[in-house]
């Protein structure tokens, strides 16, 4: 007795169809899994077992053979569970033989019958519509998550028993009504807001610049001079996601696990702020089971490294490649999976281990020696790939004391949104969104300057011993500040400010 249905499995955060075959024959009763299966699949026998006799059906006592094929990829997690059961269930024929042609199972079964959530719904379902598939049948808790997709008869079902009677007819099940980004985008909150800094215009100013062209921004400054609370601010004036950036961030969370099961979709940009004692692992993705990392559960979003020499030199130096081509590569053993990584940077930073270098309040305590180790733990090309270096001092008290407010979040954001329309409008057609993604053919193209700005940029380059890099940076920052004010060409005073941001290379690491 043979039969085979259709589930999906997952690549990194891409999906790809599995065959299940399931074959029944005579000898002693047994159980085996083929086709790589990781031990969560092959301690899906138990679950099984239980899962069918709690729900009122026969477990058959067969020798029972479940190949997942293709054969060389390797399969993870417990999402097999379901379409298994149900595919013992039509080879005894307790439900039709045929029922299960048109549908991908996915859903991972409890003991007692019950269908659970898994992860990664989202990416496969997406991967199960490119493929032509229409039919789908998933967890209930999953069912916020693939709301989303239009295109696919999504039916969520709560139990092994529910599932079985919807394929033998005996009821019916109405599939998923699709749900609709824009109004749930409108209810998103984030936390922060610019009005509250006190003081620091030219850090926020920094900030603005940041949002408007996704640059990455270091901010260097004593403690309690409100570093932290700029960067937790800074995805208040962000633009809204894209409801295609919002799956990108959704079906990352989704693999990971990390994504609200009654939300369904990620609506804000995430921020991720890992602790200086994580891994590089943690950071970067992998592990046993490849999960995405740090940088990229941050994708569309911020990282921020609060402190950031507190942070390993070599967890640091992994940054520089996903700051540079906005992916990450993970290399294991069994496989090579790739991951979206286009993030904006924000590092935070004492300027020394006292943290009071360069103060107009305090006075610093710390030799020259222990400076220079404390800030040579940042490395030249990890600056190089960051735009802005900012300098941030204490607050006044005046300023502090201020009943006013400040200029809040939303109205930055107004300008920020007009920047980058500019800036979607200029790279139309291609896959660059902010001019930080620019390359060198589309810096040429378009940060044209004058001949004055010409030899201003030249004499920085000279006086700040700039790299080829940190050249093209300055480039990308201004061509950022003249979409702010609105203009085709950069002037010469947006080159100014954009080096400008650029001053603390010759304090700092010279």
């Amino acid at each position: 007795m043979l039969s085979r249905l259709k589930s999906f499995g997952l690549v990194g955060i891409e999906g790809y169809p599995i065959d299940v075959e399931i074959d029944l024959n005579n000898g002693l009763p047994g159980y085996n899994v083929v086709g790589l299966p990781d031990a969560s699949i092959k301690e899906g026998k138990d679950r099984i077992m239980s899962a069918l006799k709690n729900s009122g059906f026969e477990y058959p006592l067969y020798r029972i053979t479940v190949n997942l094929a293709p054969a060389d990829t390797r399969k993870e997690g417990p999402m097999y569970d379901l379409p298994i059961a149900l595919g013992l269930l039509s080879a005894t024929s307790q439900i039709p033989a045929n029922s299960t042609n048109d549908f991908i199972i996915l859903g991972e079964l409890s003991l007692n019958g019950d269908v659970r959530k898994v992860n990664g719904i989202l990416p496969m379902l997406i991967s199960a519509r490119e493929h032509g598939f229409k039919k789908i049948i998933i967890p209930t808790e999953n069912k916020m998550e693939a709301s989303f997709i239009a295109g696919l008869e999504i039916y969520a079902v709560q139990s092994l028993t529910e599932a079985a009677d919807f394929l033998s007819g005996n009821i019916k099940l109405e599939p998923l009504t699709t749900s609709s980004y824009e109004d749930k985008v409108k209810t998103a909150i984030v936390p922060n807001d610019f009005c509250y800094i006190k003081g620091q215009k030219t850090a926020k100013r920094a900030m603005e610049i940041a949002a408007a062209g996704g640059h990455n921004v270091i901010l260097i400054g004593p403690p309690g001079s409100g570093k932290t609370m700029l960067a937790k601010s800074f995805p208040s004036i962000l633009p809204d996601m894209t409801f295609e950036e919002a799956l990108e961030v959704t079906k990352i969370h989704s693999v990971a696990g990390t994504l609200d099961s009654k939300q369904g979709i990620v609506l804000t940009r995430p921020f991720r702020a890992p602790h200086h004692t994580t891994t590089t692992i943690t950071m970067v993705g992998g592990g046993r089971t490849s999960r995405p990392g740090e940088v990229s559960l941050a994708h569309n979003g911020v990282l921020f490294l609060d402190e950031t020499p507190e942070y390993p030199r070599t967890l640091i130096e992994t940054l520089r490649q996903p700051l540079e081509d906005r992916v990450i590569t993970v290399s294991r053993i069994a496989q090579t999976v790739e991951y979206p990584a286009d993030f904006a940077l924000v590092a935070s930073m004492n300027p020394c281990p006292c943290g009071y270098y360069g103060s107009k309040l305090h006075e610093c305590k710390c030799t020259p020696m222990q400076i220079h180790n404390y800030l040579n733990k940042l490395s030249g090309p990890l600056m190089d790939r960051i735009d802005l270096q900012i300098e941030v001092d204490a607050i006044e008290y005046s300023d502090l004391k201020s009943d006013q407010l400040e200029e809040s979040s939303a109205s930055i954001k107004e300008r920020v949104a007009r920047a980058r329309n500019a800036q979607t409008q200029r790279f139309k057609g291609t896959k660059i969104h902010n001019n930080a993604a620019m390359n060198s053919a589309l810096v040429k193209k378009y940060c044209k300057l004058s001949s004055d700005a010409e030899h201003v940029l030249e004499e920085a380059f000279k006086k700040l011993n700039l790299t080829a890099r940190a050249h093209d940076r300055i480039l990308k920052v201004a061509r950022t500040i003249a979409d702010l004010d609105g203009s085709e060409n950069i002037k010469l005073e947006h080159l100014i400010e954009a080096i400008n941001y650029r001053s603390l290379d010759r304090k700092y690491w010279q």
